[in-house]
Order: C-alpha cells, then structure tokens, then sequence
C-alpha cells in the first residue's frame, strides 16, 4: 500500500503562482515507496512525463467541477484504494526564517551565491528566506546537493519569487 503526500496546487493557481517548484519539493521530500496525491483545476498532462522520468506512474481522476485528483504512484508500488490524510506535507509549519534576504535588485548570480553562502550558515532546521525577481531554477540543485529543502513560488503581484531554504536536520 503506497501512502501519498497530498500537494493542492489549486490555490497557488488561483492567486496567479505558478506551483511546479512546490510541487518539485514534495517529491524531493518523498520517502522510499511514498507517492504524491496533486489537486489541480485541471488536468496536469505536462506533468505527467517529468513525474514518470522521476519514476512515477499517474492515475488521474476527474473531481466535481472539472478539478483533477492525480495519484503519482513509484513505478512497482500499488496504489492506495481510499484517500489517507498526508505524512510529511510540504506545507507543515518550518520555523520563521532566522535569515532574510532581498536579493531582488542583483543580477545572476549574486542572489545565488548571496543564498548558498547564508544557507551554509543556518543551524540545523534552522530556515532562510529570500526574495527575487524570477525562479533560481539553477540555484534548486544546488540546494539539493547539499542536502538542503526548499519551498518557493511567486507571490500575487506575479513579480516576487518567494523562497525558503531549510537546513538538514
């Protein structure tokens, strides 16, 4: 039996963010055989390829008002019948941020290296925040590599990335 952690990407949709790095931290979060249970307003077919290069088989289902429920299951896992409540979930309360960063008014790749270098600082669980002008798509492997988790997305306004970095335990 596979249980899932649940990721609602309908209200980042709505408040006009943009959910795949959200999305992206959940699986990186995932524990050996867990899957991903995704709530979108509809039907996420570009997702489906990245999460099966990740070694993940979808079963999509259509909710009431043409939402999707979409079960990521590990390729060799069986899926779960029922729903079950998420473990671990992605928006479990982090500690507030012991370091913020505005990294918004620097070119690439000051904010990254601004944010690699105040992350090697953080204590263990300890999280930082930064604010940017776009999605550090380059700076997220980097984060992996050091084993440090993350949460990002943009903010309403469309033109403020909002990112948390927390450091491994």
């Amino acid at each position: 039996m596979t249980c899932y952690l649940d990721v609602d990407a309908r209200p980042i949709l709505r408040a006009g963010g943009e959910p795949f790095s959200v999305i992206m931290a959940a699986v990186g979060r995932l524990q050996q055989g867990q899957g991903l249970r995704l709530y979108a307003p509809f039907k996420p077919v570009p997702l489906f390829s990245v999460m099966a290069d990740k070694g993940f088989a979808h079963s999509a289902s259509e909710l009431e008002g043409g939402e999707w429920e979409v079960l990521f299951t590990p390729v060799g896992a069986k899926p779960e019948a029922t729903p079950m409540a998420a473990i671990n979930s992605p928006f479990d309360p982090w500690p507030e941020p012991v370091v913020e960063l505005d990294n918004r008014d620097l070119d690439p790749p000051e904010p990254m290296v601004r944010i690699l270098a105040a992350a090697e600082k953080l204590g263990p669980g300890e999280t930082l925040s930064s604010l940017l002008r776009r999605e550090p798509v380059f700076l997220f492997p980097q984060l992996e590599k050091r084993g440090f988790r993350w949460l990002g997305g943009f903010r309403p306004d469309g033109a403020t990335y909002e990112l948390t970095v927390r450091a491994p335990s």
